[in-house]
C-alpha cells in the first residue's frame, strides 16, 4: 500500500503508519479512539497494511509535546490528534506530516485551521461543538424550573471556554443566572463542585477533559446535593452526570476514520473539509434520576438513550 499521492510510504514493510495522540484517559477519548480503529479496520486497513502507533500524555503538556515531537522525527504517514490539546500541539510542529483531529469544539478558534471548507495547516478532521440551546432546553423539560447554573470548567482548555461562552450568552438571553467555578486540574473539581451547593440549582459541565477525568467525584457532590448535572458526553452522564444531548464518541471517531481514508486514497487535505457532526442523541442516568429525586417523562426516554452507573464499569 503506498501513501497519499502514490508516494511509497518508505517503510520497509510496505505499511503505512498512523499516529494516534490523545491527551489524557477518560472514557470519551478512548471511546474516539476505538471508533476511529474499529472504522479503519472496516475500511480495510489491517494488521498487515497498517502499523498504529498509539501514544497517551496521561495529561501532562509537556509529554504532549514531546509526543509530538516524536511523531514527527519518525516521520509517521498521518495522526490523529485526539480532541483540542493534542491537535494544537501536533499541528503547532508545523511539520509536513497531516493531522485528522478528533472532536474538536471550534478549530478556528483553537488556531488548528482557519477555514472549515478549505482547511489548512495541513490539518482537518470532526468537530463535536456542543448544542448549547438544545441543553437549556432538556433541562427544561427533566428538571423544570431551574434558573441558575453552576459552571465547572478549565480555562486553559479553549473548547470549554467556548462552549462555556456560548453557554453564558444563552443563559443571558433567556433570563437565567450563572455561578463560575474554575479549576486547573482534576484534583480541584470536587472542591469546585462543593463550592456550588447552595448557590446554583444545576451545574452544567462543557467538553472539558479535566473535569471529566473527576467526573465521579463532581456527580456524589452533585447527588448528595440533589443537583442536576448537564454533562457534554455520554461518557460524562455514565460516570454519573444527570443527562447531555451529545454526538456518539464512537460515531466521530469513524467519520474521522472516513477522512484520514480519504487522504491515504489520494485527497488532499485542503480538499477534505472539516465537518461538524450534528446527530445528537439525548442520554440520561436513570441511577442519578432516582438519586436526584427527578422523574422522567415517558416521551424522552422513549427515544433517549439511558445508562446506568454501571455502564461506566
Amino acid at each position: 500500500m503506498t501513501a497519499c499521492g502514490g508516494e511509497d510510504s518508505g517503510k520497509d514493510d510496505g505499511k503505512l503508519t498512523v499516529g494516534i495522540v490523545q491527551m489524557a484517559d477518560n472514557g470519551a477519548f478512548t471511546d474516539m479512539r476505538e471508533g476511529f480503529l474499529d472504522r479503519l479496520t472496516e475500511l480495510g486497513y489491517t494488521d498487515d497494511k497498517l502499523e498504529i502507533n498509539y501514544k497517551n500524555a496521561q495529561g501532562d503538556a509537556t509529554n504532549l509535546n514531546s509526543i509530538c515531537q516524536e511523531m514527527v522525527d519518525s516521520d509517521v504517514d498521518l495522526v490523529a490528534a485526539i480532541a483540542t490539546p493534542a491537535a494544537q500541539a501536533m499541528v503547532n510542529m508545523g511539520s509536513d506530516i497531516p493531522v485528522i483531529f478528533i472532536s474538536v469544539s471550534n478549530p478556528v478558534g483553537a488556531g488548528i485551521i482557519t477555514d472549515m471548507e478549505k482547511p489548512d495547516k495541513n490539518a482537518t478532521g470532526t468537530s463535536n461543538a456542543i448544542p448549547v440551546d438544545e441543553m437549556f432546553k432538556l433541562s427544561d423539560q427533566l428538571t423544570p424550573g431551574k434558573t441558575t447554573y453552576g459552571l465547572i470548567y478549565c480555562t486553559s482548555e479553549v473548547n470549554s471556554v467556548t462552549t462555556v461562552e456560548e453557554a453564558k450568552k444563552y443563559m443571558d438571553e433567556n433570563g437565567l443566572k450563572y455561578e463560575e467555578a474554575v479549576v486547573t486540574n482534576s484534583s480541584e473539581v470536587q472542591q469546585a463542585a462543593q463550592s456550588l451547593v447552595g448557590k446554583v440549582d444545576a451545574i452544567f459541565v462543557p467538553n472539558d477533559s479535566v473535569v471529566q477525568t473527576a467526573m465521579p467525584q463532581l456527580a456524589e457532590v452533585a447527588r448528595e446535593a440533589q443537583l442536576p448535572v448537564y454533562g457534554s458526553s455520554a461518557v460524562m452522564v455514565a460516570s454519573g452526570a444527570f443527562a447531555t444531548v451529545s454526538i456518539s464518541d464512537r460515531e466521530i471517531g469513524a467519520m474521522s476514520a472516513d477522512m484520514a481514508d480519504q487522504y491515504l486514497k489520494g485527497t488532499a487535505i485542503t480538499d477534505i473539509p472539516a465537518v461538524v457532526a450534528d446527530q445528537f442523541t439525548t442520554v440520561i442516568n436513570s441511577d442519578t434520576a432516582e438519586a436526584i429525586g427527578a422523574t422522567l417523562p415517558d416521551d424522552i426516554t422513549a427515544t433517549a438513550q439511558v445508562l446506568t452507573d454501571e455502564d461506566a464499569q
